[in-house]
């Protein structure tokens, strides 16, 4: 089972996230048919997207955007604060030889120049939106560049993915580490030296390494505490209603082009691939809606 823990050092000037995405990580690539690089990428993404959920509360949500000019085009991840997390990538099929050192070439993939964007959707009027230059095309370096520049916010992040030989997920996982300004430079260099020490958080979870003891690796010699697990899950909030709302925003003109020049609609979930169809008589009912509004 996949799932979080969060752990606080020193008082709580040091707060950790830790998750074991493999579950989810291997859905993806199910559902979308991703190569091995292109898994890789959008793995670290649903990984960090997934703990980013976790730092909300009650209904809020998170988006986490990609946009890079590499030959995988864009990511997007959305997360909530209880767990659930989806993405996709636009080009799955995507794939190049590993690196000299034998890690997965995501930085080519995705590529070196573009955005990374966060949406922080609080139930207010107008949802938070931040927004960053890539800086690696790694993902997880990206995303510290994002919370150091865009938040002031200074963080140590990771995120892997690890396939076999057949190009299938057999561990994910990743962190996030933030600290308080009132956090003392030794303190910070003690916990700098920690991190750097640690293998790749896949790595780690492929070793039989838990959460929990990756937390306290990180938190080594610091007073701490760690909370109950906390479950994580790929999950898509897609349906039938949803579908039909895309299609009533192309209004009565398009959908009734749409009438003659198909038997039935196919409207297909990004998210997790589910199909929803609609039929000459179900458009005609759109159109009718849409006339009554008028």
């Amino acid at each position: 089972m996949d799932y979080l823990i969060r752990a606080l050092g020193e008082d709580g000037k040091i707060i950790v996230y830790v998750a074991k995405t493999t579950e989810i990580v291997k859905k993806a690539q199910e559902i979308h048919n991703a190569s091995p690089t292109a898994i890789a990428a959008l793995g670290r993404a649903l990984t960090l997207a997934v703990i980013m959920g976790k730092m909300l509360k009650g209904k809020e949500t998170i988006t986490l955007q990609i946009l890079g000019n590499g030959p995988l085009g864009s990511i997007f991840v959305d997360a909530d604060a209880h767990g659930n997390v989806r993405g996709y990538v636009k080009r799955p099929y995507i794939d190049f030889p590993p690196t000299p050192d034998g890690k997965l070439d995501v930085a080519r993939a995705v590529g070196q120049n573009g955005v990374i964007g966060v949406i922080r959707d609080l139930g207010l009027k107008e949802p938070y939106k931040g927004f960053s230059n890539l800086v690696s095309g790694t993902i997880a370096k990206d995303l510290a560049y994002y919370f150091k520049h865009s938040e002031q916010q200074p963080s140590a992040v990771a995120a892997g993915v690890y396939v076999d030989k057949k190009g299938k997920v057999i561990s994910s996982g990743g962190y996030i580490v933030q600290i308080s300004p009132e956090l003392p430079l030794k303190a910070i260099e003690k916990l700098e030296t920690n991190i750097s020490s640690m293998d790749a958080p896949s790595k780690l979870i492929l070793n039989g390494i838990s959460p929990e003891e990756i937390a306290q690796y990180i938190l080594k010699d610091f007073e701490n505490r760690i909370f109950d697990p906390e479950k994580i899950v790929y999950s898509c909030r897609c349906s039938r209603e949803k579908a039909e709302n895309v299609l009533l925003a192309l209004g009565i003109k398009e959908l009734e082009n749409l009438i003659y020049s198909n038997e039935i609609t196919e409207v297909k979930c990004e998210f997790c691939g589910t199909k929803y169809i609609f039929t000459s008589e179900d458009l005609k009912s759109l159109i009718y809606i849409l006339k009554n509004k008028e």
